[in-house]
Order: C-alpha cells, then sequence, then structure tokens
C-alpha cells in the first residue's frame, strides 16, 4: 500500500489516502473487537441504501489493524459551513435532512442503543444513586428500532464537488431512540463551544420532526454519562454536568 497523505489524525488512529481508497489504521494496541466492530456497524448500514463509504477489506499493516473503505473525494460540511458563512442556515438544513434520513432506516442487526446505553452507565464512577437515577430515566425511555450514528456532526458529513453528501464514521452506531442521537449531536456542538448552533440545530431538528424539545433534553443526562467513560479527560467535567441536571423525584 502506498499512503499518498495523510486525511486526519484523531486519538488511536491515522487515516490515509491510496488512491481510491481511505485507510483507517488504528494504534497496535487497539482493540481488534472495536476494529471488527466498526468494519461490521459500517457494512450493515451499507445495506440501508445510505450514501456511506463501502467497506473493502479489514487487514493488518505492520502489525496494526486498518479498515479499507472507497475514498470519497469533497470536503466536509464543517469546512464548508467556515468556508461560506452566508451558506451556513442552508448547510444546517441539510445537515438536519440527512440525520433525519439516517433515523427513518432499520438496520435490525445493529446494537441496541438501550443496551450500549445501560452498559455504560455501570461503567460511569458516578455514584450509585446517581446511576440508579440514569437507569430509571432510560427504563422510561421508549425502545425504538431506528439507525442511529452515534456521532453524528458536519465533521462526517463529506460533500463531492457534485454537491452528493456522504456520511462517515460509523463506529458507534446503534439502533435505538432518534431522540438519545440528536441529544448526541446537540453536545457535541457545545463540546465545541457552539451553544448558538447547538440550540439552532435543536430547534430545526424539533420542528422538522415534530419532536418536543423536552423529550431531547431527557436524554441529555443518559448521552452525557455514556459519552462520560470513554471522553476526553478536559471534556469529562462538562459532560458530567449534564448528568447533575438531573431532577431528583
Amino acid at each position: 500500500m502506498n499512503f499518498e497523505k495523510v486525511l486526519a489524525e484523531r486519538k488511536n488512529k491515522v487515516i490515509y489516502k491510496d488512491g481510491d481508497r481511505t485507510i483507517k489504521v488504528f494504534d497496535s494496541d487497539f482493540s481488534k473487537a472495536d476494529v471488527l466492530n466498526e468494519a461490521l456497524n459500517q457494512a450493515r448500514v451499507e445495506e440501508t441504501g445510505l450514501a456511506i463509504p463501502n467497506v473493502e477489506a479489514v487487514t493488518v499493516i505492520d502489525g496494526k489493524w486498518a479498515i479499507v473503505s472507497n475514498f470519497i473525494e469533497g470536503k466536509t460540511l464543517n469546512v464548508l459551513m467556515q468556508e461560506n458563512p452566508d451558506k451556513f442556515d442552508e448547510y444546517l438544513d441539510l445537515f438536519v435532512n440527512l440525520q433525519i434520513e439516517v433515523h427513518s432506516k432499520k438496520a435490525p442487526l445493529l446494537t441496541k442503543l438501550w443496551d450500549k446505553m445501560k452498559r455504560k452507565i455501570d461503567e460511569t464512577q458516578l455514584d450509585a444513586t446517581t446511576r440508579y437515577e440514569l437507569h430509571t430515566r432510560l427504563n422510561s425511555m421508549h425502545k425504538h428500532h431506528k439507525v442511529c450514528h452515534g456521532d453524528f456532526n458536519p465533521s462526517n458529513i463529506i460533500i463531492t464537488p457534485e454537491g452528493k453528501p456522504y456520511i462517515i464514521d460509523w463506529s458507534h452506531a446503534t439502533q435505538g431512540n432518534a431522540s438519545a442521537d440528536v441529544a448526541r449531536t446537540y453536545l457535541l456542538f457545545c463540546l465545541n463551544n457552539d451553544q448558538k448552533t447547538a440550540d439552532k440545530y435543536l430547534d430545526l431538528f424539533c420542528k422538522k420532526t415534530d419532536t418536543a424539545k423536552q423529550y431531547v433534553q431527557e436524554w441529555l443526562p443518559i448521552v452525557a454519562a455514556s459519552q462520560s467513560v470513554k471522553g476526553k479527560d478536559e471534556e469529562r467535567e462538562f459532560l458530567l454536568s449534564w448528568v447533575n441536571v438531573i431532577e431528583y423525584q
């Protein structure tokens, strides 16, 4: 393999371009199970018909696991938003429409979001009372079976020169309640110190889908707790502040 250039560097992984392929190379100590699960998630989402990169291979390069997908030429929606501030509202509208399209799909073999959240709550270092309240709140939520991306943000959308959007990075994909996925996206904007866009995004999504904003907000403590388990140290305090907004009965 001839790596032409580095497309992105993330925690525990580097993404390269190799001709018409993208190669995501994980650190040597990265969990093999997590790599295989990510590839499986992507393959299962492919079957829904969503526009995403196709998995071509899972391999080992210099002792490191790697996922090979077809390369999508274009710019991320995040870059386009920064380059064209006058089109921000247009891009945000596209962003929300894409997420709604994701939620319209079913992939019955994906991990259930409810199961993942339950496990993550148990993995937190929160006290027993808070964990109990989070579990109680989770149990009260409706169990849907919609495809949820789990990390839906403008950096994970590539727009081709022809204007076609592709959604990338399906490592956190689950099936479950779409409002949990929306809560996650809302928190991602907040973590990026962009409260204005977070609020604008949530208002737009709720208006388009006729979803009560309060319903999404009920998911915020659960999603924040889940994300705090593997979140960056500098983000953990912020995420846990959302967990503590629980109203005790």
